[in-house]
């Protein structure tokens, strides 16, 4: 349940990370539908990992924690890069983590849910419930470093057609990220429409770029034995350690996968990726390895624009970038839907949230997250300047994520699915290991710019977690001045109280005793409706409830109605919409003669236990310019009533 801090609950819902097509819940897409999903995914899903190849193994080789180009090092990179994909993605993602639906929807918060409604409570839970927090505000970090990161990879590339642009590249970058974000305000139906065909051609083209060069060079195939990479670490030692920095961001997006599996589903996502996805990317990489070992020297380090002709280097600049935008717009969008689900589980407070379609619910436009990231992605090219100072960002965000992920996985597997603790142990333990690795390298780089999303994460953290104790406590606060319903009941059936025509609707996050602004209205205006209604909005743990289990009627004594609402983390609550249902039920309610009350609280901070003061004031900032709940929640303005209370916090 969430109650908000004005007494009235709050209720979030999730933005899609995609624009897309959302298979019908509890039905799996079967035929040309099916294919549509998957062509749909290519473009959403894997737009962020679909990128990489423009700077992972340049990275590897030419970036500031480059390793020494020769056969054997070649060979161990790509071993490396193969083996990366196969366990991280292939295995962990769509073969596990996947598993962990929360009602088929996805993500490190639906996955917190899954644990939040296990009903298991012990000393590792608190924890638990941090790190998960934790590793959804670094999608935050993510979204800013994913635009910079992958724009400018593409950009840099006009540089081999145009070497003399070299200075123009942060300029034109800026650009099209400012384009970017600026047709956020439409939506992305349309153009979503083309992110799949265009993704695909994307994908096709690096596949084709990457077999021309393995054909010239054949040999490079043999990477794909795991003693490539054992030998690779056996000669480099601490170095060869060091690069798993860069190689880790061949599985960037990683977390897409899983985050975005509600809007096509897993089998489509599944099909994307083993018949698309990873041959185009392995392709590229063998491709790139190939003539890096034909001509090292000429490679330089735009290794991937090096494998097209010249004729061919401007139009596939365009395409990088066409292709770089679309992983942008993944994350961007993701941010967006990771918010509107922060709000509805109580982490954020309510927020400006526009529908950008008629007909997809999950596409959604949120003023104040765009601004703010167009902010800090164009702050973060300027500080960067180049794609290869911002890699060492990008890489411990994503790897952060990939632990968190791992170790709640570990604790759905045991609640959730019922296996046995040496299966669990065994399973994760060797993904853990993995991920540590990748973790540790990039952890090296923390002063070189790792520390960015790791500083953006801590905030975004802070605030979340301020949010919800907050609004704890003022429910406890608030819970302090109700009156029992049996005792108020009894009250109002032995008094002469005066009542007046129409319906009272008072909106209160506590399914128990009257609310303080029913209170306060007596008290003041010492009247009472012909028929008052109590109102309390619920934000279950699963993403949608269905229409069936929306709303509960029960009828009190004296024309008094407790009505509870319940919306899943997906989805947005309308008062209006609810008040249909109520007359429903044979409640007689009036739109012309009905009249909301909700809470306004101003809050003192004080010395009283609970939370530092400085959160406390953080809490009453964040309270101050939270969105209102009359426009939240959809209510007329002209038929709303502010009670104001002081509450000390």
């Amino acid at each position: 349940m969430t109650a908000s801090d004005s007494g009235v609950p709050h209720t979030h819902g999730t933005g899609a990370g995609g624009e897309g097509i959302h298979p019908p819940h509890g039905t799996e897409p079967k035929g040309r539908y099916f294919y549509l999903l998957a062509l749909g995914a290519v473009g959403v899903v894997y737009g962020d990992i679909g990128t990489s190849p423009l700077y992972a193994l340049r990275e590897c080789f030419y970036g500031p924690h480059a390793i020494g180009i020769s056969r054997a090092n070649v060979l161990g990179i790509l071993s490396l890069i193969f083996w990366a994909l196969i366990i991280v993605i292939s295995v962990k993602y769509l073969v596990f983590v996947m598993r962990a639906d929360n009602r088929g929807e996805g993500g490190t918060l639906a996955l917190l849910s899954l644990l939040r409604v296990s009903g298991k409570v012990g000393r590792s839970r608190p924890l638990l419930i941090a790190l998960g927090l934790f590793g959804a505000a670094l999608i935050y970090g993510d979204g800013v470093i994913t635009p910079a990161v992958s724009v400018l990879s593409a950009v840099e590339g006009l540089q081999i057609a145009v070497p003399t642009i070299g200075h123009r590249v942060v300029p034109i970058t800026i650009a099209i990220i400012v384009a970017l974000f600026l047709v956020q305000r439409r939506g992305t139906g349309g153009i979503g429409k083309i992110f799949g065909p265009l993704t695909l051609s994307w994908f096709i083209t690096i596949a084709v770029l990457g077999a021309i060069q393995i054909v010239r060079e054949p040999s490079v195939l043999a990477a794909i034995l795991p003693t490539n990479a054992v030998s690779f670490f056996m000669r480099n030692g601490y170095a060869g350690f060091v690069v798993l920095g860069s190689v880790v961001l061949v599985v960037t997006g990683g977390e897409a996968l899983y985050a975005d599996m509600g809007h096509f589903g897993r089998r489509p996502i599944r099909f994307a990726w083993f018949a698309i996805v990873l041959p185009a990317l392995l392709l590229s990489y063998f491709g790139q390895g190939a003539f890096i070992l034909n001509d090292p020297e000429s490679a330089a380090e735009h290794v991937f624009f090096r494998l097209a002709p010249d004729w061919m280097t401007i139009p596939l600049v365009v395409l990088a970038t066409a292709a770089a935008s679309i992983a942008s717009q993944a994350m961007i969008s993701g941010a967006f839907s990771l918010t509107r689900q922060a709000v509805q589980l109580g982490y954020c407070p309510r927020v400006q949230i526009e529908h950008t379609s008629a007909r997809e619910i999950g596409q959604i436009y949120i003023p104040g997250v765009n601004w703010a990231l167009m902010i800090a992605t164009i702050g973060l090219v300027l500080w960067g300047g180049s794609a290869s100072e911002l890699a060492a960002a990008y890489g411990i965000a994503v790897t952060s994520t990939f632990v968190i992920t791992t170790l709640l996985f570990f604790m759905v597997a045991r609640e959730r699915f019922g296996w046995k603790l040496h299966n669990a142990i065994l399973v994760t333990s060797i993904l853990l290991l993995v991920d540590l690795a990748f973790f540790s390298a990039n952890a090296l780089k923390f002063l070189d710019g790792g520390f960015i999303p790791i500083v953006i994460a801590a905030v975004i953290y802070i605030m979340m977690s301020t949010w919800k104790k907050g609004r704890m406590m003022l429910r406890e606060r608030l819970q302090e001045k109700t009156l029992p319903i049996d005792l108020f009941m009894a009250d109002v059936g032995q008094r002469k109280q005066g009542r007046v025509a129409g319906t009272a609707v008072f909106m209160t996050g506590s399914a128990d005793g009257i609310p303080p602004a029913l209170m306060h209205n007596l008290k003041h205006n010492k009247v009472i409706h012909e028929q008052v209604l109590l109102l309390t909005v619920v934000t279950r743990e699963v993403p949608h409830v269905d229409a069936q289990e929306r709303i509960e009627v029960k009828q009190l004594n004296h024309g008094f109605y407790r009505v509870m609402a319940y919306y899943g983390f997906m989805e947005d609550p309308n008062i209006p919409d609810v008040m249909k249902l109520v007359r429903g039920k044979g409640v007689m309610v009036k739109p012309m003669e009905t009249t909301f009350f909700l809470g306004h609280d101003t809050l003192i901070t004080t010395s009283r236990k609970g939370m530092a003061r400085w959160r406390k004031k953080l809490f009453e900032i964040m309270m101050k310019n939270a969105r209102s709940a009359t426009a939240y929640f959809g209510i007329p303005y002209n038929q709303v009533v502010e009670l104001g209370a002081q509450i000390e916090l």
